[in-house]
């Protein structure tokens, strides 16, 4: 096969992925709203304040420029020049989408692969975005579980069926995790780290501890837009709900299942219902879907889709 038939697939095959991708992200937005119908998502908007659906949908904004540090803080870590405005494209698009299409390291990975190859970025490069990316997630995971499992362990439901009946062991485990994970930043001056097949370059000190900061904001603001739209008033804590919440991620993200959908609001509903009507719960854990995932994945979408039009009229004139 001569070069010029090896470069022309090198740059169909980004395409075809990208529209793929774009294709299952249209197709799960469509099942995800069969779950829940028009009049009953409108419904459930019309019976929370105003001001507190204003509050969840900035929040939901401040936990998406969050997000972009993720990939900010990789391609600082490659010291790559990159513009602000294109990782937080990358970044932003492949959240807003693998967070509803589920299987979050293979959809956020094709997408990073897309932004990246078209940007210059070598596959080893990519890769470790990709593998900092992923070890970011659970880096916040272990910060926030870590403080509030602590802190304030909230009890274990039977039905999740854990191996122990309070998380604040837990909590201890992962806040020596991250311990750990930073004193090899501090100590360590050489060598890689390396997780599974996946290998980083030397992670400074500062970096980490930004890291660390980045990825907490994260999942701080992401639990608030959720307690921004609880029926009012509410007996819990922000701080306690944060444990709620965390757990019921954690519980979410174990069932593989796009989004933790059903996983998630039955943790919830276990720990705030009574004293809050379970049904009055539900609509605003609806109104916190659709303002955290599907309002971000319709836009995302709607941008990957502009994307790659963009890409294939840039193809087709050169």
């Amino acid at each position: 096969m001569t070069f010029p038939y090896r470069k022309r697939i090198s740059q169909i095959i980004p395409v075809l992925v990208g529209l793929i991708l774009l294709n299952l992200s249209v197709r799960t937005i469509s099942q995800e709203v069969r779950n829940y119908p028009p009049g009953e998502i409108l419904k459930s908007f019309t019976t929370i304040p105003a001001l507190s659906i204003v509050l969840a949908v900035g929040l939901t904004l401040l936990n998406y420029v969050a997000l972009t540090g993720y990939d900010t803080l990789a391609v600082r870590l490659l010291r790559r020049p990159l513009a602000y405005r294109q990782t937080a494209l990358a970044g932003g698009i492949s959240y807003a989408i693998s967070n509803s299409v589920g299987f979050t390291f293979f959809s956020g990975s094709v997408l990073r692969y897309r932004f990246y190859a078209r940007w210059g970025f070598s596959i080893v490069q990519i890769a470790q975005i990709i593998a900092f990316c992923n070890l970011s997630f659970w880096i916040g995971l272990f910060a926030v579980a870590g403080v509030f499992f602590l802190v304030n362990p909230p009890a274990v439901p039977n039905f999740l069926d854990f191996p122990f009946d309070s998380i604040h062991f837990l909590g201890g485990i992962f806040l020596s995790c991250l311990l750990g994970y930073l004193g090899w930043s501090a100590i360590n001056r050489k060598k890689r780290l390396k997780i599974g097949r996946w290998k980083l370059p030397y992670i400074p000190l500062t970096l980490a501890l930004a890291q660390v900061g980045v990825t907490m904001a994260d999942w701080v603001l992401v639990a608030g837009v959720l307690y921004a739209l609880l029926p009012q008033p509410i007996s819990v804590s922000y701080p306690a709900f944060c444990g709620i919440y965390v757990l019921a991620r954690l519980a979410g993200i174990m069932s593989n299942v796009p989004g933790g959908l059903g996983v998630f609001e039955v943790v919830i509903l276990s720990f705030l219902s009574p004293p809050i009507a379970s049904g009055n719960l539900l609509g605003s854990i609806l109104v916190y879907r659709s303002i955290y995932y599907f309002l971000p994945f319709a836009i995302a979408v709607l941008l990957l889709s502009f994307y790659e039009s963009r890409q294939r009229s840039d193809m087709k004139s050169g």
